[in-house]
């Protein structure tokens, strides 16, 4: 195991070369939902013979492995609870995966959802359903938003919270890693470490992990089926924090093309795509704005806009940096 990861506890009787399929469980100081989390996992109906790995990633308070360690210890649970050391989300999705490839020689997919998310009875059953039946290498599904408060429902058709596609089948590419299937192969092929550390507080570590799978002909699948509930606490319902998220967005695209367009040329290119979303983000912020019946939601492409800009000059919001402010 390297370095920066430690094994806490493994469930009694775990026979690695049984399992079909492991979930990975990152998780950052929210002990009470994560075991949420777990209570939906142990409530699938599927046909997978499947482990959990609950990855730590507060080191110094633990708030997470102490409130998982007892499922793992009676074996309610089967699987690891592990920490992983170095801060940031790429460096959790990171422990995990490689642990899940070097605890379960058997495993055919590997599942992520993150500890702020419910899934349903059947939602691993269905995200397999449809990697087999597309076929697919990657597949993801949606994270509905769960407002905490009835004033968030405004927002469910603010672009951050509408899911990316609407309808199962292949799709071109994926974006998020809250709520997705993996090959076995896919993870093989990329090896570790599979997300770039530079994205650890700013995200977009999937994305830029889901762009070179594509590069390299792996292929992505939605499954509308299998949606996870996302826990959105009333911070995320507040303008700041909206628009930082969009700039961030556009500042995340820009930062992405950069790694794929080097030189003067793909400077250029990037600079002149950035300068042309930029005229035309008043005019689509618009139409969203009368499509949406939000103002707030109609700012967002001019936000993704000013976003893309301002990474060229290297500004970028760390949004992940303070977790009590995201």
């Amino acid at each position: 195991m390297p370095e920066a990861v430690s094994i806490e506890r493994v469930s009694p009787g775990l026979a690695g070369d049984a399992i079909d399929l492991v979930v990975t469980l990152p998780t950052f100081r929210r002990p009470e939902h994560l075991l949420r989390t777990l209570q939906s996992l142990q409530a699938q109906t599927t046909s997978q013979r499947f482990a959990v790995i609950v990855i730590e990633n507060d080191a110094e308070g633990g708030a997470g492995r102490l409130a998982a360690d007892p499922l793992f210890a009676e074996g309610a649970i089967a699987g690891l609870v592990i920490t992983a050391h170095a801060r940031g989300n790429c460096s959790a999705y990171n422990a995990g995966w490689s642990t899940a490839l070097e605890r379960f020689p058997s495993m055919r997919y590997l599942a992520v959802i993150d500890d702020d998310e419910i899934a349903g009875p059947d939602w691993l059953e269905r995200l397999v359903e449809t990697a087999e039946a597309l076929p697919a290498d990657i597949v993801g599904g949606p994270q509905v938003p769960v407002f905490e408060t009835a004033a968030g429902r405004g927002l469910l058709r603010h672009p951050v919270f509408v899911p990316h596609y609407a309808v199962t089948g292949r799709v071109p590419i994926l974006y998020s890693s809250g709520n997705v299937l993996i090959r076995r192969e896919v993870l093989e092929t990329m090896g570790a470490p599979f997300l770039d550390t530079a994205f650890n507080f700013i995200g977009g570590g999937d994305s830029d992990f889901y762009s070179r799978c594509r590069e390299r002909g792996f292929s992505f699948g939605w499954c509308a089926e299998a949606p996870v509930h996302e826990t959105t606490p009333p911070r995320r319902m507040e303008f700041s924090w909206l628009n930082a998220r969009g700039l961030r967005n556009g500042a995340l695209s820009s930062i992405i093309e950069r790694r794929r367009q080097t030189g003067r040329r793909g400077s250029l290119r990037r600079l002149a795509k950035s300068a042309a979303l930029l005229a035309a983000s008043p005019f689509r912020s618009a139409a969203l704005a009368a499509r949406t019946g939000s103002a707030v939601a109609g700012l967002y492409p001019m936000q993704v806009a000013v976003g893309r800009l301002l990474a060229e000059f290297g500004i970028v919001n760390e949004q992940y940096r303070r977790p009590d402010q995201n």
